[in-house]
């Protein structure tokens, strides 16, 4: 009996080591990574994004110079965004999305910041946070041109709606006029309805996108689908958080964008945390 068993477990031939769970072999015979639906993605609180933005100060007070860097360059997209709305009002609720276009990529440097104070692996600086992008070039580079096309399409719809509208577009020194004007309560409604539209899809789409490419090296597909799956996970923490950037972005721009030095950074060190909280560490 031993002699037959050995005879077919050598017929058989030895275990593959590098065949999969199904039994079929990995590419390259390197076992398969999970799939990005396989995380267990965390279930919120409305508690939670207060606590994302309380975190996010006590980042901000440790590393302050990092933050005030950053700061001054939400700064100066706001008064680029005044300028659009000086010059081509019909553009600026679509170009109102580069902060929600640019604002991840130029938080990379404090998520770097932020995760350096996490895990102490190097000490937070400026010119670590300005590298921070490079191990991952090439897929920010994808998630970045996908994030554009959203907005390309944003900028040709908000100019549809402008036309459809009006037979000329407004002049600047009636646009306030035009926006307060009972007449126009429809374009106003289509205008914000298409706004707000494109705005969720880049909302949920990024809202830990980045900062899970820079620490966990997934593709950019991978990380999109799990920002969209942390969002219908938790609809309701989602939207409180986004209202919640949306509002202190707006009440930040009053004050001549000046606000924008203390908010623009407290919320980029927040969204580490929340992307932290929502996504289980590595292994």
């Amino acid at each position: 009996m031993a002699d037959v068993l050995h005879a077919h477990a050598t017929s058989n031939g030895p275990a593959d080591p590098s065949a999969d769970d199904a039994g079929q072999p990995a590419a390259g015979g390197q076992e398969r990574g999970p799939s990005v639906f396989s995380l267990e993605l965390a279930t919120l609180s409305t508690a939670d994004p207060l606590r994302w933005l309380r975190r996010g100060w006590e980042d901000f007070r440790a590393c302050p110079r990092i933050g005030l860097f950053y700061g001054l360059c939400f700064f100066l997209m706001g008064h680029a965004l005044l300028a659009v709305f000086q010059n081509a009002p019909a553009y600026v609720l679509a170009l109102s999305a580069g902060f929600l276009l640019m604002g991840p990529f130029l938080c990379l440097g404090l998520y770097d910041a932020s995760k350096a104070l996490e895990i102490h692996d190097h000490r937070p600086s400026l010119r670590a946070s300005l590298q921070a992008w490079r191990p991952t070039k090439s897929t920010m580079a994808i998630f970045a041109g996908v994030l554009l096309i959203l907005e390309m399409l944003w900028g040709r719809a908000s100019l549809v709606v402008f036309a459809v509208s009006f037979n000329t577009l407004p002049e600047k020194a009636n646009l306030l006029a035009m926006l307060i004007d009972p007449e126009n309560i429809g374009f106003l409604i289509t205008y914000t309805v298409v706004g707000a539209v494109f705005a969720s899809i880049i909302f949920t789409t990024s809202v830990i996108s980045i900062p899970m490419i820079m620490d966990r090296k997934v593709d950019a597909v991978s990380a999109g689908l799990t920002s969209i799956r942390a969002c219908l996970q938790n609809p309701g923490v989602m939207l409180l958080w986004g209202a919640l950037i949306t509002g202190i972005i707006l009440l930040a721009m009053l004050p001549l964008f000046l606000g924008l030095f203390i908010a623009g950074p407290v919320i980029g060190h927040a969204t580490w945390h929340a992307y932290r909280q929502i996504v289980p560490a590595a292994d």
